[in-house]
Parts: C-alpha cells; structure tokens; sequence
C-alpha cells in the first residue's frame, strides 16, 4: 500500500516498509485494548492538528502538530503513529483469538492454539536449553569437504525472502528461493533465486564509511562474539571475526538496491545446466539435489553476481571460515526459539542498536508474530469471521470501482500519451484483479504437525512446510486466486507480476477507513491507498509488465520519455528535503512510491467529486470537502520514528518517511485553494513546477 516496498518489482509493490518487528521476551500480559475509539460524525481527528502551523508552512504538522508534540514513542517500539496504533490493535485482537483457540475449545483452532501455546511456555524453553538447535551445529560442524558444503547450504534453502515486507533484497540464508509467475511465460510459475547470508539489513551496512555505519559494524561484531559465547564455544571473539569476514565478502558482491529494484537486471533466465559456467566453485548438483530442485530445469537468478560471487567464495574461503560463519548464522536465526538470553541478544543487536528501541515488548508479541508467520491464513480466517463485517467489504468495493474507472478517464485525458500506449494501458486496467479483505480460498495446514510443547520444533517444520508448499507450485500454472498478503496485516500490496492488488482486512478498520466517515475522508484516505496501488500497475516499473503479467514493455519510447521527465522532477523535489541536516531523502531511492503517493491522490480525489453525483459536498467541522479530503490523508501519515530507526529507513528503504510523503499536496492544484496557500510559503509551487504524472 502506500507504506509500499516495490520489492524485486515484480514480486510485491506497494506493500508496507514497517521497520523489522523486534525480538520480544517475557513479561506480564498486559490488558487488552479496547477499539480504536471513532468519534461520532467525525472524520477528521481534531485534536491532532495544530493550527498555529500553516498549511503553506508544513502541512504535516498542520494536521499532525498536536498529537506529535505530545508523542511519545512506547520503549519496546522503534516509532509510533496511526499506523502503530493500528497494528497494536489488530494485535490484541488476534491476541484475544489466540488465546481463546489455546484452550482448545474449538477444534478448527486446535493447530494456531497449539503453536501459540508453545511459544508462550517458556518454561519448556528453558528448560531445554540449546539442545534443539545441536543437531543443526552438528551437521555444520561435520562438513568435511566443499561438496558437503554446497549439500548442506542446499538443504537450508528456504522460501523465506519476505517478498513483502523485506526491503532489502535478501534472506537469512545465503540464497533465496521465491516461486512466482514466470517473468517470460505467464502460463507457470518458476524459482527466483535472490542474494542472501547477510546478518545486518543491506550490503551498506558493511560498506559504509560513514560514522553511523561504522558503530553499526562494531556493534555486530560483539554481537557475532555474543552468539557463540552463549552457545558455549570456544574461541568466541576468533570465531566472531571470521563470520564477519565473510559477511563482508557476501556484502561485496550483492547487487545495490537500485539495481535489485530494475527488473532488466533481475530477468536472468538460467538453465540448471549452465550454474556450473556461470557460477564456477559451487558443487550445483549437490546444492540443487539437496534442496530438492534437481529436477527443476531453470531458475531466474536476479542477483547474478551475488550467485557467481557465492560459488567463488565456497571455492576459496577456507572450510573452518564457512562453518564459523553458519554456526553464527544458526544461532542467531533461530534465536526466538530459544531460552531468554539468546532473544535479548538479538534484540540488543536487532532492536537496540539498528532501530533505537530500548524495551523489549512483550512475549505474547512474537507468539503472534510467530503464529501469523507459520499459520498466517488459519489465524487470517478466523479474524474475518470476527472483525470484518460484509458491508464493509461491499463498501471497499464500491470504492475501488469508482477508483478504477477515475483511473481510466485520467488515462483517456492525458495529452502526452500516444493511442497505442493508451489502449495498452486500458486493456491492462480492464483486467486487473483486486481482492478485497480475503482470498477466495484459504491455505491448507493440514500437512503441517504442530506440537503444543515445542516451539523450536515448530518453526522448523513450518519453514520446511512453506518451502515444500512453494516447490509444489513448480511449473504449474499461476494460482491468481492466492493472496500475497495475510487478511490480519494492516498493508496492502501491488503485484505487477499477476497485474493484481491484495487489501487486507486489517487495514480496512478505523483510522483508515470508516463506512460512517464522509465520502471525503475515506477517499482522502482509503481511496488513496487503493489509487496509489492501481498506479503501480502503470509507474515505471508496472509498464514493463502486460495485462498478462508478462515482463513486456508496452510504452512507446517518447510516452516513457514524458514519465521519466516528470519522475525526475519529482525525485529532485524529494532530494530537496533533508530529515537530518547530513542526510538528504534519496529521491531516486524512492521514486517509484512517491510518484504512486501522487497519482493515488490524484485519482481519489477525481473518485471522490465523481462520487457526490453533482451534489456538493457536505462541510464538517468548519472544513469543506476539499479540505477534509486533504487532512485525510496527511492524517494517514501520523508518525513519530526513533533517530536511528529513521536513519537506517533513509539508508535502505524504497519510501520516504512519513512526514515528507504527506507534502504530496504541494503538487495537486486542489490544495491550494483550499487551504489559501499563497506564493512565498515554503511549501508553494508555481503551477508550472508542481509535477503532474498521471
């Protein structure tokens, strides 16, 4: 959705960048919260603004001012807000469901009761100690050649790059797998395969020559020392320095997250045959035989250079290096699963030091986390049952098709968009799915054991299920009924790939969207996410795939011409705000959202005046229409982040941050009148200057 990451562009756009959830550790249960309280016949959070602040001034804080000088950040979070506030409630609903489902009661829930249960009995945890991880280290420690090491790095293949919410472009091991359409043969689906083995976010954390990355560097050092203190090995800090330096070497070879987002340098069909040529060092038979892809007979590799760079590194860093390296990495991925001291190491680390957040949050926290991960669509189905009622989903959908069809006149209007490109774009807007609170069938679990006294045991079965699941999938046609997102996430999400969009239920809730609110408020808000999510169909990474969803660019050279014009304008105005006084917002790093931030508002508001029939419109609270539409919508970028949180986003995200996404206005000429924005204001534009893409 807006909060998007247009992750490998293909696979996921427009879902939501929300900073790595920390690790979390016992506590108290803590009361459940109530509904977010919605005022009645209001739309607009009044307490909120801050109307000592000029709209011309900062428009953020003219509708966010009040309640951001009293925010405070709670200790266990990295940022707080409406988005926050969402989640943290949505949570303790499914907290609620969970724990009713752990009591056993109703057997449909046996399974999700079961798997929270496990996590929360911590005592067995405990008790068990390090025990249920020895087998895996082991397995490492016995590695007594390179062919045994491609065999073991094959066997960890997972389907854990996290095509969502991962902004990074890699996995926790040293490659990932993701099964999805084929880029050139929409009729299958094939393997990706993506860089990994990092254990800090992005390869600039370990390039970096600033300041900030340096402390970074340093701190995971101790932590890598930590991790095999803990295991009670010899020779931590010894041990420590060779994972690291391996780390270092993997970060020099992974792609850049530009040339992870361009889709032209990802499309890297590979036959099975060919791994050997291309990627000299890897025993491939074995790694592939391992991992169950033997009989797979190509792969998309969209990081070929981290492939070839991996194979080289197998080949030449020394046998002893590799194990310290896995060791370090085993430990540290399957650190929630095991007793209190691991999991405050990881969030000494994870939580602390990348994002600033000083108080680990409570236990039932990653119980959830950890059930939604394992069993997302059983806790999903049970949430709609329960918190997403029909009418609100028919009035979701009534909104989308007056989106949709706002979206196609603002095509049929564009003066620089040749004819050819134009009906290309309305033959892909014509057959573009969106799926509303839930998908139309839902996950079968059944294969998958779940033991109410083995969290550990847990996690790893459901990781192997959900990389069974997808390995299934190979070279069968695409499932487009199948949800990239869980009902239970407040997000939303963009695939190019299957020219559709996903809208959970969870984000469908107040302060985001309410069937009572005026029509202004909900376009201003909800509207805006599903337009921001229609455009990416047709941004500049959504016009290189077909109605099909083939990887197949259907612009003329001059129509792509115009957009990258404008897009560059767009970046430079984005490149002029500077969150700290030595950072800058990367306006090419977030291109791709901002000019989606754009035309999502764009095609709301044209939604919204389309949706009055004429009438005007009704005045609330002293504000007009145009005004609530407006408020609307920078009230969905209430937010409040931790420095270091807010540096790290800056470094490695594909958004701008909140208070900068919310200044799209400057650019929509509605905006001005309606809140009398005059020349001479900082945030005025000469109508010449103000970019306008769709």
């Amino acid at each position: 959705m807006r909060r998007s990451a247009f992750l490998l562009a293909l696979l996921a756009a427009g879902c939501a960048h929300r900073p790595p959830a920390p690790p979390v550790a016992s506590a108290p249960a803590a009361p459940v919260a109530p509904p977010i309280p919605v005022a009645p016949g209001h739309s607009i959070d009044l307490a909120a603004m801050d109307r000592s602040v000029s709209p011309g001034t900062d428009f953020f804080l003219y509708a966010n001012g009040g309640w951001y000088a009293k925010a405070e950040i709670p200790p266990d979070r990295a940022f707080a807000g409406v988005w926050q506030r969402t989640i943290d409630q949505v949570e303790q609903w499914n907290r609620e469901l969970l724990t009713e489902a752990a009591k056993g009661a109703d057997p449909s829930l046996e399974k999700i009761g079961d798997y929270y249960a496990a996590y929360l009995d911590t005592q067995t945890i405990e008790k068990r100690g390090l025990d249920p991880l020895r087998p895996t280290l082991a397995a490492i420690a016995k590695v007594a050649g390179k062919k045994a090491l491609a065999a073991l790095l094959g066997s960890q293949l997972r389907a854990d790059v996290d095509a969502l919410n991962n902004t990074n472009f890699h996995t926790d091991h040293v490659l990932g797998l993701w099964v999805e359409q084929d880029l050139n043969d929409p009729s299958r689906a094939t393997g990706y395969l993506l860089q990994g083995g990092l254990g800090m976010p992005d390869r600039s954390y370990y390039l970096d020559p600033s300041a900030p990355m340096e402390a970074h560097r340093k701190a995971y050092e101790k932590h890598l020392t930590a991790l095999f203190r803990l295991a009670g090995l010899s020779k931590p800090e010894a041990r420590a320095a060779h994972a690291y330096d391996l780390e270092l070497q993997l970060a020099r070879t992974h792609s850049t997250r530009a040339d992870s987002e361009d889709v032209s340098k990802g499309n890297n069909p590979w036959p099975r045959r060919e791994f050997g040529a291309r990627a000299p060092g890897m025993d491939w038979g074995a790694f592939f035989g391992a991992a169950s892809l033997a009989g797979q007979d190509s792969f998309i590799v969209w990081h070929p250079g981290a492939v070839a760079g991996l194979a080289k590194l197998v080949r030449s860093v020394p046998l002893s290096t590799w194990k310290d390296y896995l060791t370090a990495r085993a430990i540290d991925h399957f650190s929630k699963e095991l007793p209190k001291a691991f999991v405050d190491e990881h969030f000494a680390f994870y939580g602390t030091d990348l994002q600033g957040t000083p108080a680990l949050p409570a236990r039932w926290k990653l119980a959830l986390r950890a059930t939604n991960d394992a069993l997302g669509e059983a806790v999903g189905k049970a949430y709609v049952a329960r918190h997403f009622p029909p009418e609100t989903k028919k009035a979701v959908e009534k909104m989308v098709a007056d989106l949709v069809t706002a979206f196609g006149r603002r095509i049929d209007a564009l003066g620089w968009m040749t004819p050819a490109t134009k009906a290309k774009a309305k033959e892909k807007l014509a057959t573009l799915k969106v799926c509303v609170g839930y998908p139309d069938h839902w996950i079968d679990y059944g294969g998958l054991s779940v033991a109410r006294d083995d969290a550990f045991g847990n996690f790893e079965r459901a990781e192997l299920f959900e990389y069974r699941r997808n390995l299934a999938k190979l070279g069968k046609p695409v499932d487009h009924g199948e949800w990239a997102m869980l009902p239970q996430e407040v997000d939303a999400v963009n695939l190019p790939i299957r020219n559709a969009l996903d809208f959970p239920a969870a984000i469908l809730i107040p302060p985001f969207f309410d069937p009572s609110w005026t029509a202004a408020a909900n376009y201003g808000n909800t509207g805006a996410t599903i337009g921001h999510e229609i455009s990416h169909s047709f941004d500049d990474q959504g016009s290189k795939f077909d109605a099909q969803g083939r990887y197949r660019s259907w612009w003329t050279p001059e129509d792509l011409s115009h957009f990258e014009a404008a897009g560059a304008a767009l970046a430079a105005q984005f490149s002029a705000y500077r969150p700290f006084p030595d950072v800058a917002i990367d306006g090419r790093q977030t291109l791709s959202e901002n000019i989606a931030d754009l035309a999502g508002l764009d095609v709301a508001y044209d939604a919204w005046l389309a949706s009055l029939g004429g009438a005007p419109a009704p005045t609330q609270d002293g504000f007009s229409g145009p005004q609530q539409l407006f408020l609307s919508y920078a009230q969905g970028w209430q937010e409040k982040r931790r420095d270091a949180d807010l540096r790290r986003a800056l470094a490695s995200d594909g958004h701008a941050p909140a208070h900068w996404r919310a200044l799209t206005v400057r650019n929509m000429d509605p905006w001005y009148p309606a809140f009398d924005v005059k020349p001479g204001e900082p945030l005025y534009l000469a109508p010449a200057k103000r970019v306008a893409v769709w």
